[in-house]
């Protein structure tokens, strides 16, 4: 048995190191293994190819959903942005209000002083010349 000449390889598959080859001591540990491992190795290779299919998706999903959230973010954006001309409206309208309710208030003030000198010029006179 030659460790470094091997009858039984076949030519036409490539080399592998983790895959024994040749004559060895071990020859029917060996097969046995070989027949675990290609019987493993499909299964492993569907739960990696599975493990990256479902990584895939989670990952459409998640695009998708920052997707949305832009989109989301978008309106937000444009009712913050509509609610600030409203509230420069809504300032505008009290402040024209305001301005309106303090001339109402002013001309009641104005009215107010002016009938209490009508009347204290209607008491006084009289009295003035009732004693003049």
């Amino acid at each position: 048995m030659s460790y470094f000449n091997n009858s039984n390889n076949n030519s036409n598959s490539p080399y592998d190191p983790y895959m024994p080859q040749g004559d060895n001591i071990f020859s029917d540990d060996h097969e046995l293994e070989n027949d675990e491992q290609t019987h493993q190795q499909p299964s492993k290779a569907q739960a990696l190819k599975s493990e990256i299919d479902d990584t895939v998706g989670i990952m459409r999903d998640n695009i998708n959903k920052v997707a949305e959230r832009g989109e989301r973010l978008t309106s937000i954006e444009d009712k913050a942005d509509n609610l600030a001309n409203s509230a420069q409206g809504f300032k505008r309208g009290a402040n024209r209000v305001r301005k309106q309710m303090w001339l109402k208030d002013l001309k009641m003030k104005a009215c107010l002083v002016l009938g209490i000198i009508v009347l204290l010029v209607v008491i006084i006179v009289p009295i003035v010349i009732h004693f003049s």
